[in-house]
């Protein structure tokens, strides 16, 4: 039952993702419809009595999800309706991912009872600093606009015209960096229990594995930005590079490095 729940969030996503920007009502319930149907397929699905699923889909998919419900919040507050096309379609592809990709169970017996929290603090801070590369990428898209001219079908078309609609490039810049911020936040808890409390987390003693490096390594990024922003000014190209060089290493992180050992290695993990 499910799967046929994935399936109707998806093309929900989907239908969403196209919909002229005029129809914001059907739109609007047309992805709260998804994002509940989404949210209970995954719920049931992640956890069994006494086990919880885990994995790069899995780990995608929540990511997703809770990133779907960012949008939704903010677009009720600015117009940044040319995000639909963006977030829309790899949330639909996220929604199936779990049904071909399970990943494994792992018994909740001997863990903390802070493992599920710190799962979920984890999963909100991907899903924070996966808006803010939304974020960058169409101030990307914007910066660019406003530099080049469009030829007469772009400036036409459905997205350009979103496009237009979106803040300014400053105001955009100020709700990327507390999305930023927020994720920041976020991930440091994820590391700091991750580090300091990962025996009683995972039944394991610290370890500098792959994950460790490369999460190490975009909260470095991430943190850099936001000092180089507060002492230095740092803004525009600049911080463009570091939000989207930052999502790219937390990606591979625990997604990427997931899909190669799950996938690639076919190896069971824990």
């Amino acid at each position: 039952m499910q799967t046929y729940f994935f399936i109707l969030a998806a093309l929900l996503y989907l239908a969403c993702a196209f919909m002229p920007s005029q129809r914001r009502t059907p739109i609007s319930l047309g992805i709260v419809v998804g994002w509940v149907l989404h949210g209970g397929a995954l719920l049931s699905d992640m956890f069994a009595p006494d086990a919880v699923r885990v994995g790069f889909a899995v780990m995608l998919s929540s990511t997703l999800w809770i990133s779907v419900a960012a949008y939704w919040l903010e677009n009720r507050n600015f117009s940044l309706d040319s995000m639909r096309v963006l977030v829309l379609p790899v949330a639909a592809l996220s929604v199936i991912l779990p049904s071909v990709f399970p990943g494994n169970l792992v018994a909740l017996a001997g863990k903390s009872d802070w493992f599920l929290a710190h799962i979920a603090i984890s999963i909100l801070a991907y899903s924070t600093l996966t808006i803010a590369a939304f974020h960058a990428v169409l101030m990307v898209l914007q910066e660019s606009r406003l530099h080049t001219r469009p030829g007469p079908a772009a400036q036409a078309s459905w997205f350009g015209l979103a496009l237009d609609r979106l803040p300014a490039l400053l105001t955009m810049e100020k709700l990327l960096f507390r999305l930023i911020a927020f994720g920041f936040a976020l991930l440091t808890l994820t590391v700091v229990s991750g580090v300091v409390f990962s025996e009683q987390l995972f039944g394991t003693p610290f370890r500098w594995d792959h994950k460790t490096v490369f999460t190490m390594l975009s909260w470095l990024l991430f943190g850099l930005l936001l000092a180089g922003r507060r002492w230095q000014g740092w803004r525009g190209r600049t911080a463009l590079s570091f939000t989207l060089a930052g999502f790219a290493i937390l990606l591979l992180a625990y997604v990427g490095s997931r899909f190669v050992l799950e996938v690639v290695l076919h190896r069971v993990l824990t």
